[in-house]
């Protein structure tokens, strides 16, 4: 059996999941935001709930934001700001008396898409994940793609590409940096997108319901939305040529995406000719916390 654990800035889920795909149990808390010392107790907790469940061997493997440093052996890289700087690795290792694997959350999402979801079998997939944030994962062949400094595939990272007028140099980013995509493709950059062109805050949620209903200012909204993930995506299929793009993340639920921003990309993908699919994940939520399972 293998134990799957999702650390997001949230909530933090575990599952049991068996070897042919199938979750046994599942439990999910709180997390304890800002108490690094919680957050411990509180994976610790869950896999020992789990254990009792599924007595006997189990793997155990961790997704979290940001990634463990090869360089410094502590996290980096997390909007959940209170693990940065910490020995997740060997902290959780000690409490859990065995040995784990981690993994950045996006890089679990689509392992879980790449072995058996939307991009079951496909040779190299880019994984996105859009809505608090904007992550991004490899897996070439059924292996994640750490890089040399386990930083590939932090594609929300880089400037929006082929900036228009009114976009750069853009919002601050919370790493330190102007016009990420992550401050235009996340679920707050459309919410900002909105806000600009009516002074209105709503949801993301109720900006689409508001598009759908034909308003116009929440279907422009969207459009530049699309515009802009058309953009990023241009610049992944111009470096790495995927057979697959899957989303996730609140904002894949937005269904015209997968129509429109295929159509948006062309003018801007290096190629005479564009058919790289983009899907939805077929495992939503859960494909993090399978991911995880999955490192094993």
């Amino acid at each position: 059996m293998r134990i799957g654990i999702d650390v997001g800035g949230t909530k933090i889920e575990a599952v049991a999941m068996d070897d042919h795909g199938n979750i046994r149990h599942r439990r999910r808390v709180a997390t304890p935001r800002g108490d690094y010392e919680a957050t411990l107790r509180a994976i610790a907790n869950l896999v020992e709930a789990l254990r009792i469940e599924v007595p006997g061997p189990c793997t155990i493997g961790i997704g979290i934001p940001g990634t463990i440093s090869p360089a410094t052996g502590v996290v980096k890289n997390s909007n959940s700001v209170w693990l940065i700087g910490k020995p997740l690795d060997r902290d959780l290792e000690r409490l859990l008396r065995q040995p784990l694997r981690f993994n950045n959350d996006a890089n679990c999402f689509v392992l879980s898409e790449a072995t058996d979801g939307a991009a079951a079998n496909a040779a190299v997939v880019f994984g996105v994940i859009v809505g608090t944030g904007t992550g991004g994962g490899i897996v070439v062949h059924g292996r994640v793609l750490d890089g040399h400094h386990r930083i590939a595939g932090e594609w929300g990272h880089n400037p929006l590409p082929w900036p228009e007028r009114d976009e750069w140099p853009g919002p601050t980013c919370y790493c330190g940096r102007t016009g990420c995509i992550e401050t235009f493709l996340s679920g707050p950059g459309l919410v900002r997108a909105y806000h600009q062109r009516t002074a209105q805050v709503v949801e993301a949620s109720e900006l689409v319901r508001r598009a759908q209903n034909g308003e116009w200012a929440a279907d422009q909204s969207l459009a530049k939305y699309e515009h802009r993930m058309a953009r990023a995506l241009a610049s992944v299929i111009n470096v790495l040529d995927p057979d697959v793009i899957v989303l996730g993340g609140g904002l894949s639920n937005i269904h015209r995406l997968y129509a429109n921003v295929p159509r948006l990309w062309l003018p801007f993908v290096f190629s005479d000719r564009v058919t790289t699919p983009i899907v939805k994940a077929a495992h939503g939520d859960s494909s993090g916390v399978r991911g995880a399972a999955w490192l094993w």
